[in-house]
């Protein structure tokens, strides 16, 4: 079979090679699937560079996401069992923690639903606990973790201001449904903000970015407003303020999705069904960017590491038409 490989760590499109590989076979409790789909998500690159906090053996295939097909034939989306990735026409995954892929949505669109839609809904309402009315800002609107967060927000009732940097990404957002979009490349994020909610701040702040997002962010939560930690797109990791944080009121909440996974596993089923009956009435809908070539996937995972991506971007095996 055909698989892109790392056998040392380093950026994405220097590390990665493609190959002819024998199928990988499955551990106790794994399965075999054939890859129909494989969303490319920063933690990819991270792997590449040796950075991320799980660092499988080397030589690994990334592709922690993927809408595949079982040996009797069902359409399932799972997160890998990392060495054997989603880039490549076979991966390996743990056999309890397949999921239906919802028939609302094609093989590139489910491909894209698992690690980023069940991150908003727990950061959202598990974590922060989002009301309708409230006010929700997300930060990177326009990418694929932001983009999924404004769809669960405006699915819950929010008013949703979204952060972008620069045109084409605002205009991605305002197409998403965001009530606001803010380019933090020629607006002042705080001052927007604060205009917007006649003074009073943001309830709920979805932060992937980190650095001077967050440090925005403390400046324009609300009165009992939380800010969601979901990651560090920037590079940078914030060093928050508590004396500033009790001061103003707020908290700062930390999300790590994977930890549902071993605390609280039927919570993730819960929030898959939630998801599916909300991609059945059209209240979400993975913004897939681009459906990339197989031979492209090297290069698809250099430029969602770029930050130079909206939306999605899904990697095809060779005959996939998703």
């Amino acid at each position: 079979m055909q698989a892109w490989r790392v056998y040392e760590n380093g950026e994405p499109d220097a590390v990665m090679r493609r190959e002819e590989v024998e199928p990988p076979v499955p551990g106790d409790g794994q399965v075999l699937l054939k890859v129909r789909a494989a969303n490319v998500n920063f933690p990819d690159a991270l792997l590449c560079r040796g950075h991320y906090q799980v660092r499988p053996p080397l030589p690994f295939t990334p592709g922690v996401e993927i809408c595949a097909e079982t040996e009797d034939g069902r359409r399932v989306i799972t997160t890998t069992a990392l060495p054997h990735g989603g880039f490549a026409d076979h991966a390996l995954a743990d056999a309890a923690g397949l999921l239906p892929a919802p028939e609302a949505l094609d093989d590139a669109e489910a491909a894209a639903l698992h690690i980023g839609y069940q991150t908003g809904w727990f950061g959202l309402h598990r974590r922060a606990a989002l009301k309708e009315g409230e006010t929700l800002l997300v930060h990177a609107a326009a990418g694929g973790v932001g983009s999924a967060a404004v769809q669960l927000g405006k699915a819950a009732g929010a008013t949703v201001i979204g952060v972008v940097g620069g045109p084409g990404k605002a205009a991605v957002a305002r197409a998403l449904g965001c009530d606001l979009v803010i380019d933090r490349r020629s607006e002042d994020v705080v001052a927007a903000v604060k205009e917007a909610t006649g003074g009073r701040g943001a309830d709920v702040i979805y932060d992937p970015v980190g650095g001077d997002a967050y440090r925005q962010s403390a400046k324009c939560v609300a009165f009992e407003g939380r800010i969601v930690v979901v990651g560090f797109a920037s590079g940078t990791v914030p060093t928050p303020a508590l004396n500033h944080a009790l001061v103003k009121n707020y908290s700062v909440l930390g999300l790590h999705w994977g930890l549902y996974a071993a605390k609280d596993p039927a919570s993730i089923g819960r929030c898959h069904e939630a998801l599916t009956a909300y991609a059945a009435k059209g209240l979400i809908k993975p913004l897939v960017a681009e459906r990339v070539p197989f031979a492209g996937a090297a290069d698809a995972v250099r430029r969602v590491a770029d930050g130079t991506t909206t939306g999605r971007l899904v990697v095809l095996p060779e005959g996939a038409g998703a």
